[in-house]
């Protein structure tokens, strides 16, 4: 029998990168807001019975390899947590400097007794996606999925979202999307809802903010129409601060907890 306990911290790692679900439309900006050496953490903190527990930190990091961009992205639990249950998770997403539009994408994660395996190759000239799933790589098997329209991972679409113009963002209210997981294209949104001119992010101070709602991927860990809140800095850099959203049970929120080698000045700061 599962442990809910258990459970409810793999659903806490499983869902940060699901929240972190966002894409690029026409208003996209020509401008990159980010260069490799960037280096972005956020804490983890899973709400149960009115009580917030800090159990771990999502380290996403940009690297140079050619004509691409390699984000390598590491999520794991806490030393004090890891008696109770271990995470180790790896994603890697790679994409094109030109386009920002990914041509190769690796989930390969271990959360307690879960293992799980994901591959994905981006053909654009064919117009379609090689999935290959399984609980490790030597399992994985491939299933092609036609690709009739731009398609993102779930690291790469964060990036995407920093390249919108927010200007932009806030006229037209709202972002098309798709994003592919586990063998299946989803279409979803995000909507821009209003501004905040003094936003507290807990140990990183107050910031100008744009409060975004989007989508969730309904299933385990999200209930039917369940909605995420995003609070992105106001300024060039385009940084998630906060990410909050109810899980089936609880809730998750990721906070930003340090930066290094920004492209910009980070000016949404107070």
């Amino acid at each position: 029998m599962n442990n809910p306990k258990l459970s409810r911290m793999r659903l806490l790692f499983l869902s940060f990168y699901l929240l972190m679900i966002f894409g690029v439309s026409p208003i996209f900006a020509r401008d990159t807001p980010f260069v490799a050496g960037e280096r972005i953490v956020y804490k983890l903190y899973y709400n149960w019975n009115f009580v917030w527990l800090s159990a771990g930190e999502v380290i996403f990091e940009i690297k140079d390899e050619g004509d691409y961009y390699h984000i390598d992205v590491t999520g794991r639990t806490y030393p004090s947590y890891e008696w109770f249950y271990k995470v180790r998770d790896k994603y890697h997403s790679y994409i094109d400097k030109k386009t920002l539009l990914p041509v190769l994408y690796i989930r390969d994660i271990q959360q307690g007794s879960y293992i799980h395996y994901e591959k994905i190759e981006f053909d654009y000239i064919n117009k379609r996606i090689t999935s290959y799933t399984g609980r490790t790589m030597k399992e994985a098997r491939p299933k092609v999925i036609p690709m009739p329209y731009h398609v993102y991972d779930l690291v790469s679409s964060m990036y995407f979202l920093r390249g919108i113009n927010l200007n932009e963002f806030k006229s037209s209210k709202k972002v098309d999307f798709s994003l592919v997981l586990d063998n299946r294209i989803y279409d979803m949104d995000l909507i821009c809802q209003k501004e905040h001119k003094n936003f507290n992010v807990k140990e990183s101070g107050n910031f100008k903010v744009l409060e975004c709602q989007g989508e969730l991927i309904s299933g385990g860990m999200f209930k039917e129409d369940t909605k995420m809140k995003v609070y992105v800095g106001d300024d060039e850099n385009k940084l998630p601060l906060v990410i909050e959203s109810p899980l089936a049970v609880g809730s998750v929120k990721a906070v930003l907890k340090s930066y290094e080698n920004l492209k910009h000045p980070l000016t949404s700061k107070k």
